[in-house]
């Protein structure tokens, strides 16, 4: 229905007729009641469920994915610990290293669409990442006029550098893509409190936020698009031209630090994102840095426990694991661990344990061993990131996390950092 003022809202008719002794029409009387509010909220709750579900899928195919690039990397990394660069096929099993890479960062934005995705949260000032990240792209797209108004007092935030970054190059390179001929990108920051995000498909927390708003002036979106730009595997461009994660991506990482996303676009007029970072909560910081070690290969000694109810993965674990020192004993299940490390925990130095297992979890495994020996040293492997359930188990005292897939140099390590600890 259309108000006088032009705006169209929904509403829910009620009406009868009112007849006479003969049943001849009187009247009609009824009321109209406006549902616009709840429509919307229908339609949000419509979304999110869509979002979730695809989210859930997305991030098992991404799983799957790293499970079945385990017993690829693996058995490349076997290959390549018993040649050199003077054997004939070094180069083409080093190429094939690097297209596991290449397919682990696919998994990665899979991952960060579905917020199972490995991030290191750091204080961040916005301004100085996006004016970097936007100097780097500009050198490459000269034909467009990158414009900046930052805030000045800019509220800090709190996030995962290398994923910002990939938010950014995802935005600038959509904004590229609808503005072929040049045109201009405008990045503007601000300080906004969540009283001000009004008019919007999700009821935001109450906080402080800083807002990104990224406008191009390219060819914009009808509204089909725009329904489904953050789907993954959905692009508008041409075969060859995109996977169709990188909108998917962004929505997803943006999601998995607490913020929120929307976007306004008009055919031939242009297109604006806005995101808004909750605002950093001084009061409550928190900083972790990874150890990185060198890469390289240390002889082992000791005995370790392998659980994964993946063969191929058990099996090229197990003779990576021999190869740098290691005995190594197995388990297909989360029963069979339980059983193997009741029987030999006294000669067991290490429990390498899949989080994601049939029947009996890596989660449940891990309180059961830990009722066998309060002193049990574990190293939690899944194709999952160290987001969400390995981070709980982490938590509960678990020693480290090794995401799948990985090679032989990164195995000995992770090993390494564990047993030589105290």
């Amino acid at each position: 229905m259309r108000q006088y003022n032009g705006t169209i809202i929904w509403v829910e008719n009620y009406s009868r007729t009112v007849r006479d002794a003969e049943g001849g029409i009187l009247y009609y009387e009824g009321s109209l009641i406006d549902v616009t509010k709840r429509k919307k909220l229908e339609a949000q709750w419509q979304h999110a469920q869509r979002m979730e579900s695809i989210g859930t899928l997305a991030g098992g195919i991404a799983h799957d994915f790293n499970n079945l690039m385990m017993g690829i990397q693996g058995n490349i990394s076997l290959l390549l610990f018993d040649i050199d660069s003077s054997f004939p096929h070094y180069k083409k099993l080093k190429n094939i290293e690097e297209s596991i890479k290449s397919g682990a960062r696919l998994t990665s934005q899979l991952l960060g669409y579905a917020r199972k995705g490995k991030y290191e949260a750091r204080r961040l000032v916005l301004n100085q990442i996006i004016d970097e990240s936007a100097e780097t792209f500009g050198r490459t797209r000269k034909e467009i006029t990158i414009n900046r108004r930052f805030e000045s007092d800019l509220s800090e935030i709190e996030a995962d550098r290398t994923q910002i970054e990939q938010i950014l190059f995802n935005l600038f390179i959509n904004a590229a893509d609808a503005m072929p001929g040049g045109g201009d990108l405008t990045l503007k920051t601000t300080n906004i409190n969540s009283q001000d995000m009004t008019d919007k498909q999700y009821k935001p927390v109450a906080a402080n936020y800083v807002m990104l708003q990224v406008t191009d002036t390219g060819e914009g979106m009808d509204t089909k698009t725009l329904e489904r730009i953050f789907d993954p595997f959905f692009t508008t461009k041409g075969l060859g031209r995109g996977t169709g994660l990188g909108l998917a991506s962004v929505y997803g990482i943006i999601k998995a630090h607490g913020g929120y996303i929307d976007v306004d676009s008009e055919q031939g007029v242009g297109t604006t994102f806005h995101i808004y970072f909750p605002a950093i909560d001084k009061s409550n910081i928190h900083s972790h840095i990874p150890h990185k070690g060198p890469n390289r290969i240390k002889p082992g000694k000791g005995t370790i426990l392998m659980v994964d109810d993946e063969e191929i993965i058990i099996d090229v674990s197990i003779e990576m694991l021999e190869k740098i020192g290691y005995r190594v004993l197995k388990a297909l299940s989360g029963k069979e661990a339980i059983s193997e490390y009741q029987a030999s925990s006294a000669k067991i130095d290490l429990v390498i344990l899949d989080l994601i297992m049939p029947k009996i979890s890596g989660s449940e495994v891990y309180d059961k061993l830990k009722e066998i020996n309060p002193q049990v040293k574990v190293l939690l492997s899944s194709g999952y990131s160290v987001d969400g359930q390995a981070t709980e188990i982490l938590k509960r005292g678990c020693n480290g996390f090794i995401q799948k897939p990985f090679n032989m140099e990164e195995l000995s390590r992770k090993v390494n950092e564990i047993l030589d600890s105290k």
